[in-house]
């Protein structure tokens, strides 16, 4: 393919050709590039902005398949308990489970069984919590898990509240025992990877903690078929193998560990896991989204022997001066969210302590303390438009127009690049099209300064991976 009349790195008039999934040359025209051959595309980029494709350094892609077959349990969509019973009973459908996600503690409190028995008692039901980490099933549903258990020799007892903890994985394989579904269809992940290939994403960052062999197979399967055109990364943990002949769009990354509030934290442990990712080669990546779990993560960096370049913090939703410089001293990179602030800011004035808010999800205070940034999604717990994730570091502005954390605004440039780093070093220096690059390309309609202007290009022109046109715009 020849791409002409591009505008690259802000220069217009620019040429790109295309051969074997590479780009092989960049120039001004005929005189830096040939004429086109025999057969080949030519794309009339007709001043549009040509910039490297966009990689969402985190994402959680079975779960946002399966937002195709779940109702809305939490704001904006869904704002009161008499709001979410209706949604539930509309979704309720004799022999089938109703799957919602999204839930907060603003709509009906902390949801347990009971309060969903009232809602809904005649069909099971799971509500996720909009941070990922707990379902709540009702009774019907417990019941069906429990029958499940019986032949499933792992985990214990199921909680008779209903709320399962970071139980995802045994959550799966119950689902899965009683017939509910647990699979994610090809078809709904084809949807996801048509979706972000028209935004111009070409590589992805799943950061699940608990994808192991089953969901490996899904994704690769995905991979393989097309259904995902991006190239993937894959996290999880230390000693998860991709096993056989491997699709070169699919890669292992950074072992993921999770640490929440309220339950322990055996720093000894913690080391080991590092130790072990060391051992397998990889890099970690810690969620923190509190300021102890930063600090445990820091403290677990410490017992292993201290952070390799590379290792990641997730999110680092609060990161007060004292923490941001000890990143800073480990040499971590962060990978953030700043469109929460654009979805929950108004809960977040609401909820978090007044001397946190000018900390939450900061852009600006760490570049400017030499850490990486990078920025991923967090999708489906956040919105899956990464230009709209790149608006909220320029504005930060919550829904109500309040501004949190004005000193972090970023310039539009600058956002941008928190989606234009190397998938195996988020936060480093921008990817550039350049002679030897991977033809990992998004054109857009508009020029450079159109697009910095509100970022917010629309669909791209198109999009290729790997020099494979996988989104046609027009």
């Amino acid at each position: 393919m020849l791409i002409v009349n591009a505008e690259i790195d802000g220069v217009a008039g620019r040429a790109v050709r295309v051969e074997n999934g590479g780009v092989v040359a960049v120039g001004a025209g005929a005189g830096d590039v040939p004429r086109p051959r025999p057969g080949e595309d030519v794309v009339d980029a007709r001043g549009g902005m040509l910039l490297p494709g966009l990689h969402d350094h985190h994402v959680h892609l079975l779960a946002l398949a399966a937002l195709a077959s779940s109702v809305p349990a939490g704001p904006p969509a869904v704002r009161t308990a008499a709001e979410l019973a209706t949604t539930l009973r509309a979704a309720a459908r004799p022999g089938g489970w109703v799957r919602a996600v999204g839930y907060h503690e603003s709509v009906a409190g902390d949801l347990d069984r009971a309060a969903l028995d009232a809602m809904v008692g005649d069909v099971p039901v799971r509500v996720q919590h909009r941070s990922g980490a707990m379902w709540i099933v009702n009774s019907p549903a417990l019941a069906a898990l429990r029958a499940a258990g019986d032949r499933d020799s792992g985990g214990g007892a199921l909680p008779a509240d209903g709320r399962l903890f970071r139980s995802d994985e045994r959550l799966g394989r119950l689902l899965g025992l009683v017939g509910a579904g647990g699979a994610v269809e090809l078809a709904e992940l084809a949807s996801v990877g048509a979706r972000l290939a028209g935004y111009g994403v070409t590589g992805l960052t799943d950061a699940t903690a608990t994808t192991g062999p089953a969901q490996v197979t899904t994704l690769r399967g995905a991979v393989e078929a097309g259904a995902l055109p991006q190239r993937l990364l894959l996290t999880g943990p230390p000693g998860l193998d991709l096993a056989g002949a491997v699709p070169a769009r699919l890669l292992l990354g950074p072992v993921k560990i999770v640490l929440d509030d309220g339950q322990p934290v055996d720093l000894d442990e913690l080391a080991q896991t590092v130790r072990a990712a060391r051992g397998h080669d990889r890099r970690v990546a810690v969620h923190c989204v509190t300021r102890l779990q930063l600090a445990l993560a820091l403290a677990g960096f410490d017992a292993a022997g201290g952070a390799l370049p590379g290792d990641r913090i997730e999110h680092a939703a609060v990161l007060s001066p004292d923490l941001l410089d000890a990143v800073a001293a480990a040499g971590l990179t962060v990978v953030t969210q700043p469109h929460f602030l654009a979805e929950r800011g108004d809960a977040y004035l609401a909820d978090v302590d007044p001397d946190d808010v000018p900390w939450l999800y900061r852009c600006a205070g760490p570049i400017a303390a030499g850490v990486p940034l990078a920025a991923g999604t967090d999708a489906p717990f956040g919105g899956d438009d990464p230009w709209a994730s790149m608006r909220a570091a320029v504005h930060r502005q919550a829904p109500s127009g309040r501004v949190l954390g004005p000193a972090e605004r970023l310039t539009a440039a600058r956002a941008l690049d928190l989606y234009l780093g190397d998938p195996a070093d988020p936060g480093g220096a921008p990817r550039r099209i350049v002679a030897g690059a991977p033809a990992d390309l998004c054109l857009l309609a508009e020029p450079r300064h159109a697009v910095l202007a509100g970022l917010d290009p629309g669909p791209a022109v198109l999009t290729m991976v790997a020099g494979a046109v996988v989104h046609h715009g027009r």
